[in-house]
């Protein structure tokens, strides 16, 4: 019953990474559609972007609190559907106050979402003894993969907004829901020993946590740089067709989601401080060969490793959080996600300002640089559980197929 239990609490929580990764999708291949439909102008639309990371950090400050007195799989529960409902808003609104609650309401809800999946994933992988968390994010790519075809068919067919969200929706909003009965965080498996003073949660010091945040914000920086420049950069300097153009986040999003199937079960064999290693000078690699590229097809080639690199990064950071603060996962989790959304934030200006400053085969090689950063700080995701006043946690796990 116990193996049974896991087995059910890891497909739903596939289930739910594979639905937010369309629902996102969705939101950010749209967004020139969003522009036009509610007469944004260029000043203010880095404004409404910016908005949705900046509240979605908030609401994983707030999903550190809420999971002190409810189990994450609540929060997950109600923060899919408000999510879906949220992109349907985006769709179905007409007025710029619309839009922007619709916005606000998004991304408060994705912050919360994020951590509770991410508190979840770590508490099974501990239940289960072994890597399975890159298989979750492979799932949110899958996710991706699928949400931008719809994007993109919805584009080719000149459909609107609403009638590109609402079939995805209507099919999962209530398979979202339907999931979420068997959401388990794995902790009554999990035996842990408890430690401090009585009746006290473990702290999660700041400086301890610090070299993970760092990492969680390089991977995001180089992420974004390819989400938002790669079509630019391909055309622009590197003087590809628009058609073209738009392959370099495609292929990036496939080799993700091939790097992330796959990854769980090099974490296996060579261990998780190998695996980043080894993510962090191919996806360096990358952005080399994409800042020297004499054409468009090295420049794809340059992205692809991207993508093969970057992938496995994000899924170790979370389940290296949960690995040294075993008694305390979710504040840990929660407050790692934050630099999620920094490294968002921070890595499309910055690309964009060196580029038109200076040159955008230099500003390549800035990601490249704070990529090969995590080198520096692999050491923390082999790291033992933090010792708490003399003492520390050791889970005890539980064997399943």
């Amino acid at each position: 019953m116990t193996d049974a239990r896991l087995r059910h609490g890891r497909a739903s929580l596939v289930l739910s990474f594979l639905v937010q990764g369309v629902a996102f999708a969705l939101l950010v291949t749209r967004i020139p559609a969003i522009q036009d439909r509610y007469g944004i102008s260029d000043g203010l639309l880095p404004a409404f972007l910016a908005a949705v990371p900046i509240l979605a950090g908030v609401g994983s400050v707030v999903t550190e609190k809420v999971v002190a007195r409810v189990r994450p799989g609540v929060v997950l529960r109600w923060t899919q559907p408000v999510v879906l409902l949220s992109l349907l808003a985006v769709g179905a609104g007409g007025e710029l106050w619309q839009v922007a609650v619709a916005l606000g309401a998004f991304g408060l809800a994705v912050g919360a979402l994020d951590a509770s999946m991410n508190m979840l994933g770590v508490s099974l992988q501990r239940a289960y003894g072994r890597s399975i968390m890159l298989g979750f994010h492979a799932a949110y790519s899958l996710g991706g993969i699928a949400g931008a075809t719809m994007a993109w068919a919805g584009a080719h067919w000149d459909l609107s907004l609403l009638v590109s969200y609402l079939p995805a929706v209507v099919v999962l909003l209530p398979a979202a829901l339907l999931g979420s009965r068997w959401y388990t965080d794995g902790k009554s498996e999990v035996a842990v020993a408890p430690v401090g003073e009585e009746g006290k949660r473990p702290a999660v010091p700041f400086k301890l946590l610090m070299p993970l945040c760092l990492v969680m914000c390089f991977a995001y920086i180089g992420d974004s740089t390819v989400s938002n420049w790669s079509a630019k950069y391909l055309q622009d300097v590197l003087g590809s067709s628009e058609q073209m153009a738009t392959l370099p986040y495609n292929v990036y999003m496939v080799t993700t989601l091939l790097g992330r199937a796959v990854g769980d079960i090099g974490v296996r064999r060579l261990g998780a401080v190998t695996v980043v290693r080894c993510g962090s000078v191919l996806a360096a690699c990358g952005f080399a060969v994409v800042a020297v590229a004499p054409g468009a097809w090295v420049g794809l080639f340059g992205f692809t490793l991207l993508g093969l690199g970057l992938c496995v990064i994000v899924p170790q950071t979370f389940a290296a959080a949960g690995r040294m603060f075993p008694g305390a996962s979710d504040v840990a989790v929660a407050r790692l996600n934050i630099f999620n959304y920094v490294g968002f934030l921070v890595g499309s200006p910055l690309v964009g300002g060196l580029g038109d400053a200076w040159s955008y085969r230099g500003a390549m090689l800035v990601p490249m640089v704070l990529v090969l950063a995590t080198l520096v700080y692999a050491r923390s995701f082999g790291a033992e559980p933090a010792r708490y006043g003399g003492g520390h946690e050791r889970p005890r796990t539980v064997d399943v197929g």
